[in-house]
């Protein structure tokens, strides 16, 4: 069962990946939400949490009537960047979330067309390359009869993160040598087969918090690979991004979304217990309370909307090809903002 469903996934991802590049190359879809609407792409996960908190306390909302805005916000659940893509490029959101990886290659795609930029980071968290299999330390030890899943193979933020991480190993040229040990298979299923064992999915490169249920529920499971160890300490995985049009043609509403992120950072870090369960109760989530609080107040995890450590692996995937244009500097894939400013 789980061969056919990854089978099919990487067929699914495949085709998904080959439509957005043609979505790249044709002219702007239809025009984005006027000032005074705001339409969200949003997936799940504890990584997302910034948008439930602003969901919840009707934040854009506030800031929109502190500018003279009634802002109508309309929340999309979605499923995988790929989704996520295509609704941005087709106009059918006006915000997008996914991997910062996935934003490379829309921003390079895109660039002379809809000119997709990010907008803001959804915060630090580190995710773990996690494997049920006691004999396996690191990634060296993975052999052609592990089966690592992940998102999206090779297109991924996680499949980046494994890529750079080879290529520190092996070199460049090897970059993709674990992309044939890796399946497409969603966070809940993946994390199913890591704590069952028995099943071709020996690792999973996920993130939280089916990482940590992973490591509490399998005494097997362990660690191999971090991503804040690949990509030089604590880093922003997951973010926010537009196209030139919404970010020009709505200004207000931009600076409303923006404020209201920044609010929603603000109250977690002050409030994680509010927190924890806003996330229970949009997320209709069945996880263990103590272990989502032990995530969200890990050291190691940070909520705020200042991207961090991103530039790293956007000149990693030009440096091997998986882009064309390199970013130099934060602006080139970033929109302008005080607010993320500071970040890089």
């Amino acid at each position: 069962m789980i061969k056919q469903r990854a089978r099919l996934l990487r067929r699914h991802a495949a085709a998904l990946l080959g439509g957005l590049a043609l979505l790249a190359a044709l002219p702007a879809g239809p025009a984005a939400a006027a000032e005074g609407q705001l339409r969200i792409a949003k997936q799940f996960g504890v990584v997302y949490l910034l948008l439930n908190v602003a969901e919840d306390q009707k934040l854009i909302e506030k800031h929109g009537k502190e500018a003279g805005l009634d802002i109508k916000v309309e929340y999309l659940q979605l499923s995988g960047g790929s989704a996520v893509n295509d609704a941005l490029l087709s106009g059918s959101v006006d915000i997008g979330s996914a991997g910062v990886g996935p934003l490379f290659t829309l921003w390079d795609r895109t660039r002379g067309r809809q000119n997709v930029r990010g907008v803001a980071s959804l915060g630090n968290f580190p995710y773990y390359l996690v494997s049920n299999r006691p004999e396996v330390k690191t990634i060296v030890d993975l052999t052609d009869k592990d089966r690592i899943a992940l998102p999206a193979v090779g297109v991924s933020v996680q499949a980046r993160i494994l890529q750079m991480a080879s290529a520190k190993l092996w070199g460049d040229k090897d970059f993709a040598r674990l992309d044939r040990n890796s399946v497409a298979v969603p966070h809940p299923e993946a994390a199913a087969a890591i704590i069952k064992g028995g099943t071709e999915i020996t690792a999973h490169f996920g993130n939280p918090p089916f990482q940590e249920q992973e490591l509490a529920e399998n005494p097997n499971a362990h660690v191999i690979l971090s991503s804040y160890d690949v990509q030089g300490g604590p880093a922003s995985s997951t973010v926010l991004y537009a196209t030139e049009k919404f970010y020009k043609d709505s200004p207000k509403t931009y600076q409303a979304f923006v404020d209201a992120l920044d609010e929603a950072a603000r109250f977690i870090t002050a409030d994680p217990e509010r927190a924890a369960d806003i996330y229970l109760k949009a997320n209709g989530s069945r996880i263990d309370r103590t272990l989502l609080l032990k995530v969200i107040k890990s050291p190691e995890v940070s909520f705020k909307i200042e991207p961090q450590n991103t530039l790293g692996l956007g000149q990693f995937m030009h440096r091997v090809g998986a882009i064309k244009n390199e970013p130099k500097a934060l602006n080139d894939y970033f929109f302008v903002n005080p607010r993320v400013a500071a970040g890089g």
